[in-house]
């Protein structure tokens, strides 16, 4: 039996999707500039990598609080 999550581990959830969202957005804007393709290869990767963070985040919420957010808080 899963226990509720606590307020505190919901913020610590929703702080750190925001920052996955934020880093998801900082390697594709790096990414669409960069003149380097390797480097940009690089920045896409890490991209997709931190959207699998955010999902997983997603997922954590969705199966302990099916009433939670599934958006970070603007």
């Amino acid at each position: 039996m899963n226990q509720p999550i606590t307020a505190k581990e919901l913020e610590y959830i929703a702080d750190s999707m925001s920052n996955e969202d934020l880093l998801i957005k900082q390697c594709a804007a790096a990414a669409s500039i960069c003149g380097n393709q390797q480097i940009q290869q690089v920045l896409n990767h890490q991209a997709q990598v931190h959207m699998q963070h955010y999902q997983s985040l997603l997922n954590c919420l969705q199966q302990s609080q099916p009433n939670a957010p599934t958006q970070p808080q603007a």
